[in-house]
């Protein structure tokens, strides 16, 4: 499998656990955690379902892989997320000095990439990390517009 169908093949595992935030109404967006090819860290967000505002999707999957490896530092780990993270999540990604991140959409609103911030490339940080942006976009973008369709119909 070459590369491009990798990260298809992994946005594709984020863009499921985005439809699981979907069904009980957060904000459907779905990351997980891949190293040495297998997935290490899953999670979507759970913002409403916890009333928890840290609950992103990149959160709970960099928790769950950094428990699973019973490390810190997941300096070889590619992070998939359905949408350009926000701060706080560029934040962690840095701390836990991830390798990569492949994401799916940008976030004009809170992105901190390449829409507001770069906080994964910033030179004043001790940590840089590699970036994919638009991988699997029209899918990721579909959730998104889809979710938010129906949240005005209502």
């Amino acid at each position: 499998m070459d590369r491009t169908a990798t990260h298809a093949s992994f946005m594709k595992e984020a863009l499921k656990e985005a439809r699981k935030a979907r069904d009980h109404h957060d904000v459907p967006i779905g990351a997980v955690v891949v190293l040495n090819g297998q997935i290490i860290g899953r999670g979507h967000n759970q913002v409403e379902w916890l009333k928890d505002p840290t609950a992103h999707a990149e959160m709970i999957a960099i928790t769950a892989a950094a428990a699973h490896e019973g490390e810190k530092w997941l300096r070889e780990a590619t992070l998939y997320v359905t949408v350009e993270p926000c701060a706080m999540c560029a934040g962690a990604s840095v701390l836990a000095r991830l390798k990569r991140v492949v994401y799916g959409v940008q976030d004009i609103k809170t992105g901190a990439h390449s829409s507001l911030f770069n906080l994964l490339n910033d030179p004043r940080l001790n940590h840089r990390i590699d970036v994919i942006p638009g991988v699997e976009k029209e899918a990721c973008a579909a959730l998104l517009l889809d979710f938010f369709e129906s949240i005005r119909e209502k």
